[in-house]
């Protein structure tokens, strides 16, 4: 006797195997996601994204910098603006916050 399976079998094996197949193709995107990031950020790693050109580190007021010596472009990584601020004048960075973001306070 040759079993043959039900239509609710049948339904049941092709909504697993459709689910299957939409896993891989998710887990198929986000690796190609994921390497599309990889590649973006080797490729543009320490690159200066006005002209190009490599960056390298400097010192600048006490905080490491990155800085172009093609266009002579300086770019700050997060919280370094605020630290190079804040070696020049301590109390500037609390007044200018006030005064963008309006806490009442202005700038003398």
């Amino acid at each position: 006797m040759i079993y043959k399976p039900s239509e609710k079998e049948q339904e049941y094996f092709l909504k697993q195997e459709a689910q299957r197949l939409r896993k891989m193709r998710e887990k198929a995107r986000a690796d190609m996601e994921a390497a599309e990031r990889q590649r973006l950020k080797d490729e543009h790693w320490m690159r200066c994204p006005k002209c190009g050109m490599e960056l390298s580190e400097i010192e600048f007021k006490g905080v490491m910098v990155d800085a172009c010596f093609s266009c002579g472009g300086m770019y700050f990584d997060a919280g370094e603006v605020e630290k190079v601020i804040a070696a020049q004048d301590p109390g500037l960075m609390q007044r200018l916050k006030g005064t963008l973001f309006g806490s009442g306070s202005t700038v003398d």
